[in-house]
């Protein structure tokens, strides 16, 4: 069974980074965008998604990721995508969200 989800916020330096848990689709991706959305409006330009206890993400919870890339983008902003489940990965690299994206071990390793 899938889990219900959730997240957690938290601004480390000038990275937003938003940690889930549960089944990324509409409603997850919902809540991410709107977690998402006063740090972006406030100036923040960098998000890292901790996706370790996710491990589904079906297409509508991509769409809101790929909203989220390209309202980055338009700010010269960036997201990022640590503790990649191997089958999310590979979904992500299918659909070029990593073409606009980055995976990264750490928060440490943004710039």
């Amino acid at each position: 069974m899938v889990k219900d989800f959730d997240l957690t916020s938290k601004m480390v330096n000038n990275v937003l980074v938003i940690k889930t848990e549960g089944y990324i689709n509409n409603s997850g991706g919902e809540k991410i965008a709107q977690a998402f959305e006063e740090p972006f409006n406030s100036g923040v330009t960098k998000l890292l998604i901790d996706i370790e206890n996710s491990k589904v993400v079906n297409s509508i919870g991509i769409s809101f990721l790929i909203e989220i890339i390209e309202k980055l983008n338009s700010k010269g902003g960036k997201l990022y995508f640590t503790n990649l489940d191997p089958s999310i990965e590979k979904t992500f690299t299918i659909m070029g969200l990593f073409q606009f994206a980055e995976k990264v071990a750490s928060i440490d390793d943004i710039k």
